[in-house]
């Protein structure tokens, strides 16, 4: 992996939001926006904006069924970059 590609990624997930959406999609492998929203406790709006970000960068898949959006991690090792910068001794 080239280190253009690196930047890119970890400038896709540099959100709280975004770090919080990829935790809970890799807990439970694919969800709808609402329960997403219910889970971080945050309005659609909000939500919807990162998992859109999100998705038109690559990270997301987005499954429609009915009229709700389905998403799911596209490469869930993006929680192994979650791990280790939280395993990292040079944040307090």
């Amino acid at each position: 992996m080239n280190l253009d590609k690196v930047a890119f990624i970890l400038k896709c997930i540099a959100h709280t939001t975004r770090l919080a959406i990829i935790n809970i999609l890799f807990e439970h492998k694919q969800l709808p926006v609402n329960e997403i929203c219910t889970m971080l406790k945050l309005e659609q709006s909000v939500v919807s904006h990162h998992l859109i970000n999100m998705k038109t960068k690559g990270l997301l898949n987005a499954t429609k069924s009915g009229n709700s959006v389905h998403y799911s991690l596209k490469e869930p090792n993006l929680i192994q970059i979650i791990n280790c910068v939280k395993s990292c001794n040079c944040v307090s």
